[in-house]
C-alpha cells in the first residue's frame, strides 16, 4: 500500500455503479469507476466496488468468480441474489447477479430499468449484512444507484452494516434521471409519502438523492455551477441551487498507466513528449488505414464519441462538408449513437473517401490509434459534465478543439498567438459559424511547425491523472460524514 490515509485515517468506502471498466463498459461512468476507486487504494483506504453481474462481462478473463456465500437476502422481497467476486489490481468487485434482471444483451434500455436497478439497490444494502462489512461512506454514481442515499436518509430498518454510512451522489450526466410512475410502478421497499416530486411533478431516482444525500458533486467545476443554471439544470437547476452549500466539483481523471503513449501496445509506434517523432508513425498507420492519401502535412482530425446532439455532431453535419471542400484535411470519426447520424457520416464517407472515414462501432483500439494518430482531437459538446476524450488527447499530443462548456472548459486553454500560450483551441457559442472559425484558427498556427509542437508538449505536460481528484473525494466523503452526522 502506498499513500496515506490522511489525518483523519483510513475510510472504508463502497463504490456503487451501474458499469465499471473493464467489466462492462458504456459511456464515461465505467471508466471513472474502473479508476478512482483504484487511486483510493493507493491512498491507503479500504475500498470495495459492487455492480451488477451482467450477462456479457467475460467471466473467465476477469477473473469472476462465484462468492462461497448463501445468496443475498433482498431488503423488501424478491429473488435471494447470489454475489460474485472480482480483483481489480487489490481492490475487490462484487457482482450482484440476477439472471432475470441482468442477463440480458444489454446494460440499459428496457421499460422495466426502474425495476431492475432498485432490485439492485436493495442488494446492494443486503449484501453488506453477509460481508460482515460496514462501510463509512457510500458512493453512489448517477440514478442507478441514487435512491440508497434516499433510503439512508429515511429508512429507519435499514441494515445493521449501512446505519450510520454517510452518502455521497455523483452526478455524471444530469440528463438521465430515471424517471418512475409510482401510481403505475410498483417498486418494493418505495414509500411513496417519502419520496420527492420533480419541479416537473414526475418522479425520478436522481431527484430523490439531490433532496437527500449527504453531499453531491459533479465531475467538473464548471458544470456543477452549470446545472445551478435553467440552461443545463434539466429542470433540476432550483433543487440543485438550494443544496448549493451541499454541492461539489470534482475533474474526473484517466489512468496515466492506461493511456500513455509512450507504453501503448495499440498504436504504431511509441513516443513522449521528450521525442514526439513516432506521433508521425502513428498518423501515417492511421491514414493508410483510414484509406487516406498518406501527407505528413496534411491536417488529421479525430472524433471519438457518442454520435447525439449533446456532443455536437448537429454542427459537425452543418459545417463538415463546406468546411472540407475549402480545405485540404482528413476526418476520422469513431462512435455509435443516433441512427441519423450513422446516416449522415455513412453517407458523407461514401462520397468523399478521401477525405471522411467513419467507423460507426465501438473499437477501444482504433479508438488509441486515432488519440495516437490525428493532429486535431474535436469535440463541440453543447454540454459536457467533464469528458475524458480531451483529456486523453492532451495525453497524446492531439490538440483539442472544443466548445467552452463544462469539464472542456475546465481542462482546455485557448490558444492566443500574443502570447504562445494555451493547450487548444476553445469556441464559445454554440453554433457552426465559430465552430469553423475556430478550425480556421487551429489550421493556421498548425501550418508553424514550431508552435504547434509547443502546444502539444504543453498538453502532454499537463497532469489529468486521478491522484489529485482522488484525494479532493477523500476529502469530500470526510464532509459528507460531518454533514450526516450534523443532520
Amino acid at each position: 500500500m502506498t499513500g496515506s490515509a490522511g489525518s483523519g485515517g483510513p475510510l472504508k468506502i463502497l463504490f456503487c455503479a451501474a458499469e465499471v471498466a473493464p467489466f462492462v463498459k458504456v459511456g464515461g461512468l465505467a471508466d471513472v469507476a474502473g479508476a478512482l476507486p483504484k487511486s483510493l487504494k493507493k491512498l491507503g483506504h479500504d475500498v470495495r466496488i459492487i455492480m451488477p453481474g451482467y450477462a456479457q462481462i467475460k467471466r473467465e478473463a476477469l477473473g469472476v468468480r462465484p462468492m462461497d456465500a448463501p445468496p443475498v437476502q433482498v431488503p423488501g422481497g424478491g429473488d435471494p441474489a447470489p454475489l460474485s467476486q472480482a480483483m481489480m489490481g487489490d481492490v475487490p468487485v462484487y457482482l450482484v447477479e440476477n439472471e432475470e434482471y441482468f442477463g440480458r444483451n444489454a446494460v440499459y434500455g428496457f421499460p422495466d430499468d426502474p425495476e431492475r436497478f432498485l432490485y439492485f439497490c436493495r442488494a446492494v444494502l443486503g449484501a453488506l449484512e453477509g460481508l460482515g462489512w460496514a462501510p463509512d461512506v457510500i458512493h453512489c454514481n448517477d440514478w442507478h444507484t441514487a435512491i440508497i442515499p434516499h433510503w439512508l436518509h429515511h429508512r429507519t430498518d435499514l441494515p445493521a452494516a449501512v446505519r450510520g454510512a454517510s452518502s455521497l451522489l455523483t452526478i455524471h450526466n444530469l440528463a438521465y434521471r430515471g424517471e418512475f410512475d409510482p401510481k403505475t410502478t410498483v417498486l418494493p421497499w418505495l414509500d411513496p409519502r417519502s419520496l420527492h416530486a420533480g419541479p416537473d411533478g414526475r418522479f425520478d431516482f436522481l431527484t430523490q438523492a439531490i433532496y437527500d444525500a449527504d453531499l453531491i458533486n459533479a465531475v467538473s467545476e464548471r458544470y456543477a455551477h452549470e446545472i445551478t443554471t435553467p440552461g443545463y439544470g434539466e429542470g433540476l437547476h432550483d433543487v440543485l441551487a438550494s443544496r448549493a452549500n451541499q454541492l461539489r466539483g470534482i475533474l474526473n481523471g484517466i489512468d496515466y498507466e492506461r493511456f500513455d503513449p509512450a507504453t501503448d501496445p495499440d498504436i504504431a509506434q511509441n513516443y513522449s513528449v521528450d521525442s514526439l517523432e513516432g506521433k508521425t508513425a502513428c498518423k501515417i498507420a492511421l491514414q493508410q488505414e483510414a484509406g487516406f492519401d498518406v501527407a505528413e502535412r496534411t491536417p488529421l482530425i479525430g472524433v471519438v464519441g457518442r454520435l447525439a446532439d449533446q456532443k455536437g455532431f448537429d454542427l459537425v453535419a452543418k459545417m463538415l462538408e463546406p468546411f472540407l471542400a475549402e480545405v485540404n484535411a482528413q476526418i476520422v470519426i469513431l462512435g455509435t449513437g443516433e441512427p441519423k447520424y450513422h446516416d449522415l457520416f455513412r453517407e458523407m464517407a461514401a462520397h468523399n473517401r478521401r477525405q471522411i472515414a467513419a467507423y460507426l462501432t465501438f473499437d477501444e483500439k482504433l479508438a488509441q490509434r486515432i488519440y495516437a494518430g490525428s493532429d486535431v482531437f474535436l469535440m463541440p459538446s453543447r454540454f459536457e459534465p467533464c469528458g475524458l476524450g480531451q483529456m486523453i488527447s492532451l495525453r497524446y499530443g492531439t490538440v483539442p478543439l472544443v466548445r467552452a462548456t463544462g469539464g472542456l472548459a475546465d481542462t482546455v486553454v485557448d490558444y492566443q498567438p500574443t502570447t504562445d500560450r494555451g493547450t487548444g483551441f476553445v469556441f464559445r457559442s454554440y453554433d457552426a459559424t465559430p465552430l469553423t472559425y475556430t478550425f480556421g484558427r487551429a489550421l493556421e498556427i498548425y501550418r508553424i511547425p514550431d508552435r504547434w509542437r509547443a502546444i502539444q508538449q504543453r498538453g502532454m505536460r499537463q497532469d489529468f491523472s486521478w491522484t489529485a481528484s482522488a484525494q479532493k473525494y477523500v476529502d469530500t466523503y470526510r464532509e459528507s460524514q460531518e454533514y450526516h452526522r450534523a443532520h
